[in-house]
């Protein structure tokens, strides 16, 4: 794999091994990005392209480093650089590490689903410092796009996974044409690029009686709409302190977003419980694996085989949290953002939202139902904004 690469680049395959020959090219001009090491494939590509798209925005829009992590095309977390608390670090694992602006954004993103970001793509918004390097080089990371590199993190960068790891460098200038194609089935679709750029405007139009939302409010509102603008549709995203903290994607039915949303919300908080730090680990237990143990830890529908394999990974078995601790301890979740890529048909949503400590929500607004859904955010006293934009994204 050279460095210098024009206008096309030859991959070993499409989306599945037997899918080849594969490539991707420019019709006009050169590649927007270049490799720096490894070989990326076609699925580490559109990871790539779509991050890259939502860290610049939350950049643009927020003014503040950002990264995304991402898999099969949506994004597990996306955050903005703020400073963590104690609390997150010991939770993020990276308690033992100096962390930069863009590193805090990164240990964000990883952090609020560290289950599902295991083997993701991360796309920062700024040049990589040697901080932002050191935490992706012990993650489990296929690969990384930013728009440039300080010389020592890219070094360190290339020697990840034995010098496998993909380290991409995005054209911070490039933009693509005002049209879009896809082909479906030797079918070619075209349309206007969504330009659509979220910002404090869309929360102009508030129906609910709490009509009050803070500057933390529409910035976590902001992060959860510019999330959902490259995530699968039907999309729903929980964030709160900066972050997003619960996706729910590509779900058939909108109340189905919101309790993945919710759930994954549930778990990123009940890993903050006082008990998960003071969790005894076998010496030599890996990252992940302590990662997986904590996600059995929390889990209802553990089975007694899983149980057995958890037990291996603690010096002393703990006692697991009851679902009365636990719920005390979501009792405690607040000021919550929810944005949702469409409206909400009924109310269910809200009622669900509710239970996760949602405080604020965004959406496009338009259902028949409008008055119901406005009834159950004044039921909460949430503060909802009709933004008049959907962000579908297929």
């Amino acid at each position: 794999m050279t460095e210098n690469i024009q206008n096309e680049l030859s991959l070993r395959y499409g989306c599945n091994p037997h899918q080849k020959p594969a490539r991707v090219f420019m019709k006009s001009g050169d590649l927007p990005f270049t490799v720096l090491n490894g070989a990326p494939g076609y699925i580490n590509l559109l990871d790539a392209l779509n991050s890259w798209q939502l860290v610049k925005e939350l950049k643009t829009v927020l003014k503040l480093p950002a990264a995304a992590s991402f898999k099969h095309v949506s994004p597990a977390g996306a955050a903005v650089g703020l400073p963590l608390s104690e609390q997150l670090k010991k939770a993020y694992d990276v308690d033992d590490l100096e962390l930069s602006p863009l590193a805090s954004a990164y240990a964000r993103a990883r952090g609020a689903d560290r289950l599902s970001s295991f083997g993701d793509w991360a796309a920062l918004s700024d040049v990589v410092d040697v901080p932002t390097a050191r935490l992706l080089n012990r993650e489990v990371s296929d690969g990384v796009i930013a728009p440039g590199y300080e010389p020592e993190a890219l070094e360190i960068l290339r020697k990840k996974q034995k010098g496998r790891y993909i380290v991409l460098q995005m054209d911070p200038s490039y933009e693509p044409a005002e049209f879009e194609q896809r082909e479906v089935y030797g079918v070619t679709f075209e349309q206007k690029r969504n330009t659509a750029l979220a910002s404090p405007e869309w929360f102009n139009t508030i129906p609910t009686k709490n009509k009050e939302l803070t500057a933390e409010a529409q910035r976590d509102l902001l992060i959860s709409l510019i999330a959902l603008k490259y995530t699968q549709s039907n999309s729903v995203c929980f964030a709160v302190d900066g972050q997003c903290i619960g996706i729910g994607a590509g779900q058939q039915s909108r109340i189905q977003c919101t309790r993945l949303a919710g759930s994954k919300a549930a778990i990123w908080y009940l890993r903050l419980h006082p008990r998960i730090a003071e969790l005894r680990w076998k010496a030599g237990t890996k990252r992940q694996d302590r990662v997986n143990a904590i996600d059995l830890y929390l889990r209802d529908d553990v089975t007694p085989i899983e149980l057995e394999q958890w037990k291996e990974n603690f010096e002393e078995v703990p006692q697991r949290l009851t679902p009365e601790e636990k719920q005390e301890w979501l009792k405690t979740l607040s000021g919550v953002a929810l944005g949702s890529d469409a409206f909400f048909p009924f109310r269910d949503s809200i009622d669900c939202g509710a239970m996760y400590g949602v405080k604020y929500v965004a959406q496009p607004g338009g259902s028949l139902r409008d008055d119901l859904v406005i009834e159950a955010c004044d039921d909460y006293g949430m503060a909802m904004a009709f933004t008049g934009v959907r962000l579908f994204h297929h």
